[in-house]
Protein backbone atom coordinates (compact mmCIF):
# COMPACT_ATOMS: atom_id res chain seq x y z
CA UNK A 1 0.00 0.00 0.00
CA UNK A 2 1.44 3.44 -1.14
CA UNK A 3 0.61 6.20 1.26
CA UNK A 4 -1.48 9.50 0.07
CA UNK A 5 -0.70 12.65 1.49
CA UNK A 6 -2.75 15.99 0.33
CA UNK A 7 -6.10 16.78 -0.32
CA UNK A 8 -8.63 14.05 -0.64
CA UNK A 9 -9.99 12.48 -3.49
CA UNK A 10 -12.94 14.48 -5.29
CA UNK A 11 -15.89 11.93 -5.87
CA UNK A 12 -16.50 11.59 -9.38
CA UNK A 13 -13.41 13.51 -10.67
CA UNK A 14 -11.67 11.99 -13.14
CA UNK A 15 -7.18 12.02 -12.53
CA UNK A 16 -4.86 11.16 -15.09
CA UNK A 17 -1.50 9.21 -13.40
CA UNK A 18 1.20 11.38 -13.34
CA UNK A 19 4.62 9.43 -12.08
CA UNK A 20 7.23 11.50 -10.84
CA UNK A 21 10.72 11.49 -9.34
CA UNK A 22 11.91 13.68 -6.23
CA UNK A 23 15.47 13.80 -4.85
CA UNK A 24 16.82 14.68 -1.17
CA UNK A 25 19.46 15.85 -1.81
CA UNK A 26 22.00 16.27 1.24
CA UNK A 27 26.04 18.17 1.08
CA UNK A 28 27.19 18.41 4.71
CA UNK A 29 24.14 18.99 6.56
CA UNK A 30 22.33 21.11 4.23
CA UNK A 31 20.07 20.08 1.49
CA UNK A 32 19.92 21.31 -2.38
CA UNK A 33 16.01 22.75 -2.77
CA UNK A 34 14.07 24.42 -5.95
CA UNK A 35 12.38 27.42 -5.16
CA UNK A 36 9.20 27.83 -7.76
CA UNK A 37 7.58 30.74 -8.51
CA UNK A 38 4.44 29.69 -10.50
CA UNK A 39 1.72 28.97 -10.22
CA UNK A 40 2.21 28.73 -6.51
CA UNK A 41 5.77 30.31 -5.20
CA UNK A 42 6.77 27.09 -2.96
CA UNK A 43 9.85 25.21 -1.92
CA UNK A 44 10.03 21.81 -3.05
CA UNK A 45 12.62 18.26 -3.23
CA UNK A 46 13.93 19.42 -7.08
CA UNK A 47 12.09 16.75 -9.55
CA UNK A 48 8.97 16.23 -11.31
CA UNK A 49 7.46 14.15 -14.13
CA UNK A 50 8.41 11.46 -15.66
CA UNK A 51 8.28 11.67 -19.63
CA UNK A 52 6.62 8.94 -21.62
CA UNK A 53 9.22 5.90 -22.42
CA UNK A 54 11.67 7.62 -20.02
CA UNK A 55 14.06 5.54 -17.40
CA UNK A 56 12.85 6.49 -13.64
CA UNK A 57 16.88 7.38 -12.92
CA UNK A 58 17.26 9.23 -16.09
CA UNK A 59 14.06 11.12 -15.47
CA UNK A 60 15.75 12.35 -12.06
CA UNK A 61 18.82 13.19 -13.10
CA UNK A 62 17.12 15.45 -16.06
CA UNK A 63 14.82 16.83 -13.23
CA UNK A 64 17.25 18.02 -10.85
CA UNK A 65 19.21 19.63 -13.56
CA UNK A 66 16.75 21.50 -14.91
CA UNK A 67 15.05 22.74 -11.67
CA UNK A 68 19.07 23.28 -9.59
CA UNK A 69 21.74 23.65 -12.58
CA UNK A 70 23.33 20.66 -10.51
CA UNK A 71 24.71 16.85 -11.46
CA UNK A 72 24.02 14.47 -9.07
CA UNK A 73 25.73 11.13 -8.34
CA UNK A 74 24.96 7.93 -6.53
CA UNK A 75 21.05 8.20 -6.49
CA UNK A 76 18.98 5.98 -4.04
CA UNK A 77 15.25 4.97 -4.39
CA UNK A 78 13.78 5.62 -0.72
CA UNK A 79 10.19 4.89 -1.68
CA UNK A 80 6.91 6.55 -3.34
CA UNK A 81 3.67 8.42 -2.14
CA UNK A 82 0.71 9.43 -3.71
CA UNK A 83 -1.07 12.56 -4.12
CA UNK A 84 -4.07 14.02 -6.12
CA UNK A 85 -4.31 17.50 -6.86
CA UNK A 86 -5.10 19.82 -10.02
CA UNK A 87 -2.20 20.71 -12.23
CA UNK A 88 -2.99 24.34 -13.55
CA UNK A 89 0.05 24.68 -15.25
CA UNK A 90 -1.07 21.38 -17.13
CA UNK A 91 -4.93 21.97 -16.85
CA UNK A 92 -4.78 18.07 -15.32
CA UNK A 93 -6.04 16.40 -12.31
CA UNK A 94 -3.57 14.52 -11.71
CA UNK A 95 -3.07 11.20 -9.54
CA UNK A 96 1.18 11.37 -8.77
CA UNK A 97 2.78 8.65 -7.92
CA UNK A 98 6.01 10.48 -6.64
CA UNK A 99 9.01 8.27 -6.27
CA UNK A 100 11.55 9.71 -3.83
CA UNK A 101 15.17 9.10 -4.00
CA UNK A 102 18.27 9.98 -2.15
CA UNK A 103 21.40 11.55 -4.05
CA UNK A 104 24.61 13.37 -3.57
CA UNK A 105 24.83 16.72 -5.26
CA UNK A 106 28.40 17.27 -7.15
CA UNK A 107 29.15 19.63 -9.43
CA UNK A 108 27.15 22.59 -10.14
CA UNK A 109 26.79 22.79 -14.30
CA UNK A 110 25.17 26.61 -13.62
CA UNK A 111 21.77 27.95 -12.87
CA UNK A 112 18.72 26.09 -13.23
CA UNK A 113 17.84 25.79 -16.85
CA UNK A 114 13.77 25.78 -16.16
CA UNK A 115 12.19 28.93 -16.02
CA UNK A 116 10.98 30.07 -12.53
CA UNK A 117 13.36 28.23 -10.59
CA UNK A 118 15.85 28.89 -8.15
CA UNK A 119 18.36 26.75 -6.51
CA UNK A 120 18.82 27.23 -2.93
CA UNK A 121 20.49 25.75 -0.09
CA UNK A 122 18.82 24.93 3.38
CA UNK A 123 19.80 23.58 6.34
CA UNK A 124 18.05 19.61 6.50
CA UNK A 125 16.00 20.73 9.91
CA UNK A 126 14.48 23.68 8.31
CA UNK A 127 13.63 21.99 5.02
CA UNK A 128 11.21 20.06 7.23
CA UNK A 129 9.20 23.12 7.90
CA UNK A 130 9.74 24.83 4.70
CA UNK A 131 8.97 22.17 2.04
CA UNK A 132 5.74 22.88 0.54
CA UNK A 133 4.32 19.07 0.09
CA UNK A 134 3.09 17.12 3.13
CA UNK A 135 4.73 13.75 1.50
CA UNK A 136 8.15 15.47 0.61
CA UNK A 137 8.13 16.80 4.32
CA UNK A 138 7.56 12.91 5.92
CA UNK A 139 10.32 11.44 3.37
CA UNK A 140 12.64 14.12 4.72
CA UNK A 141 11.81 13.69 8.50
CA UNK A 142 12.03 10.03 8.43
CA UNK A 143 15.51 9.92 7.14
CA UNK A 144 16.52 12.17 9.12
CA UNK A 145 15.71 10.20 11.76
CA UNK A 146 17.10 7.26 10.66
CA UNK A 147 20.47 9.52 10.59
Amino acid sequence: MIRRYGEAVRSGQRYRMRPGVYAILPRGGDLLLTFQDEPLPEIQLPGGGIDKGEDPVRALYREVYEETGWHITAPRRLGAFRRFTYMPEYDLWAEKLCHIYIARPTLRLGPPVEAGHTALWCPAGDATRLLANEGERDFLRKLLRRG
